[in-house]
């Protein structure tokens, strides 16, 4: 008498980490961004919905824009989210200074949407206190000119994490170094 086996299948939605190599598991950020994209979509929040979707392609073409897809962690979500609030900011002064202050609004409004997943900016009295001892470490270490900016900028970026851009961080460091 034979009996025939059926295999076991793994539930829908399981990962097995023997053959993938990992757990298949998200950012904590990107897990978020999906749950918010269907509680908008269940609201009928057209302008939510429409920002996280677009905020959701940007996250997926990070991950698979190197020689293969990985999977982003959340100080990589950050910094995509980031990118593309810049992107809607520098829009909104565009159409504004065109005149087009329907479609700068709604940049705005999608800018909104997008700082809602940004951590809060670090204030300038705090910034300048980070960058002034980074940069005395420097200048101490005996490095001077652009190499001293270099250096420095890594270390601040380094001890701010997400807290600043990159922008105000280097704006920062050259002012304290003086160039």
């Amino acid at each position: 008498m034979l009996i025939a086996l059926r295999p076991v299948l793994p539930e829908a939605g399981a990962v097995d980490t023997k053959t993938t190599g990992h757990d298949g598991g998200m950012s904590e950020l990107s897990s978020r961004i999906r749950k918010d994209l269907t509680a908008a979509m269940k609201a009928r929040d057209e302008v939510t919905v429409s920002t996280l979707r677009m905020a959701i392609s940007a996250l997926s073409n990070a991950s698979v824009a190197g020689e293969s897809a990985i999977e982003l962690s959340d100080d990589q979500v950050v910094e995509v989210l980031r990118s593309e609030a810049k992107r809607r900011a520098e829009a909104a002064e565009v159409f504004e200074g065109a005149g087009r202050s329907d479609r700068a609004e709604a940049e705005r409004t999608e800018l909104a949407v997008l700082e809602r997943y940004l951590p809060a900016a670090m204030d300038e009295a705090e910034l300048a206190s980070i960058v002034s001892v980074e940069v005395a470490k420097v200048v101490a270490s005996g490095v001077t000119g652009g190499r001293a900016m270099g250096e420095s900028v890594k270390a601040v970026r380094s001890r701010v994490g997400a807290g600043a851009d990159g922008a105000r961080v280097a704006a920062a460091v050259k002012a304290e170094l003086g160039l």
